[in-house]
């Protein structure tokens, strides 16, 4: 089988290799998955830098988030799933907890419990972009805050992936949203996305804005994915007892400048007013949760989906053979779709232009 693996710690396109690897076999409680579809996050390319909060053995296949597939066979007692059956691998890593394996690869193991059937009327874009962002937009707001209808949340990176599928979640659940922006010309996009206000840190004061939007009651419930000052502005908006929990860093993305890795919060604030920080991370959401648990919120997802309430831009397909290009593509600014990782049976078109829409590999659930 085909595998991109990255020999050691470093810039991704410097040390991932496309290797031929031995198919793995699954042990008791475990299946294989013929893998058709995975994303490239930015968090798997920080993995490979050594700038994430867990470390993988290297060498190590890519790509510790999720992925699509197949099940081809399973191991010995491995109940609750057939062969053929078509699902979503969760390949985010505990912590703590054992390792798991890397989805940038043609055949995967997994455990049972890392297993979710997803309906064939999904594409393979949208399902192997289930596990990870639209989770992420449902723990915040269900059991991190657990938001209620009514309560005003603000949000940072309003036009990021998890902040967009927060807006849609929001919207369904009854929670208006004051979104932070950094540009002007993304306002009319977030509030046409159904964003109930719109604050852009270009040209307006954040902490004076809310304050406007939100009057005397306030924000109590905040999400932030930047951090450093923005992050430390929003801590400033907040109601007294306000608490905001911070899921991402992008202000520090690609930095080693300690004082960018910082939130400047101020002690009178927190001490006086009794505000909260704190952070959410998903991998130590998997090492705490239930595997029960864990299924039955992602169950909950799939159903989002499903149903049309949560919506996954469809992502743009590179055969893995032009690894470089996906990578590079990823890391581009404002490259707007999200690059998959495809593995079709006739190894993808040749054309040379990374979309393979002649395949229809997107709306290809079946995989034969």
């Amino acid at each position: 089988m085909r595998a991109l693996v990255a020999g050691e710690v470093g810039e991704p396109n410097d040390v991932l290799r496309l290797e031929s690897r031995p198919v793995p076999a699954p042990e008791a409680g475990q299946a294989l998955i013929r893998v058709r579809a995975t994303p490239i996050h930015a968090s798997d390319l920080h993995v490979l830098r050594g700038r994430y909060g867990f470390a993988p053995e290297f060498p190590t296949v890519g790509g510790h988030m999720e992925c699509v597939g197949r099940i081809e066979a399973l191991g010995p007692d491995t109940g609750g799933l057939r062969i053929g059956e078509r699902v979503v691998a969760v390949a985010v890593p505990a912590v703590p907890g054992p390792r798991v394996s890397g989805t940038w690869q043609e055949y995967l193991v997994a455990d049972a419990h890392r297993l979710l059937p997803v309906p064939d009327r999904l594409s393979d874009s949208s399902a192997c972009q289930l596990a990870v962002n639209p989770l992420t937009a449902l723990l915040l707001l269900a059991r991190e805050l657990d938001v209620q209808p009514g309560e005003w949340l603000l949000q940072t990176a309003a036009g990021s992936t998890v902040g967009r599928l927060v807006i849609q979640l929001a919207r369904h659940l009854g929670v208006p949203t004051i979104n932070v922006v950094r540009r002007r010309a993304a306002v009319e996009e977030i509030k046409a996305l159904g964003g109930d206000e719109v604050v852009c840190t270009e040209d307006e004061d954040l902490v004076r804005r809310v304050s406007e939007i939100a009057g005397l009651a306030g924000v109590r419930k905040a999400v932030d994915c930047v951090a450093g000052e923005t992050g430390a502005q929003v801590s400033r908006a907040l109601a007294p007892g306000g608490e905001v929990v911070v899921y991402g860093a992008l202000s520090t993305h690609r930095q080693t400048d300690p004082a960018a890795l910082a939130i400047p919060l101020s002690a009178r604030s927190l001490i006086y007013e009794t505000k909260v920080v704190r952070g959410f991370w998903l991998n130590r959401w998997f090492g705490t949760a239930a595997p029960a648990d864990a299924l039955t919120a992602l169950a909950e997802v799939r159903t989002l989906v499903a149903d049309g309430v949560l919506t996954i831009p469809e992502g743009r397909p590179f055969p893995v053979e032009r690894f470089a290009e996906a990578v590079a593509f990823a890391e581009a600014p404002a490259h707007g779709a999200k690059p998959l990782f495809v593995f079709d049976d006739d190894r993808g078109d040749d054309r040379g232009d990374g979309r393979g829409e002649d395949n229809g590999w997107s709306r290809k659930a079946s995989g034969h």
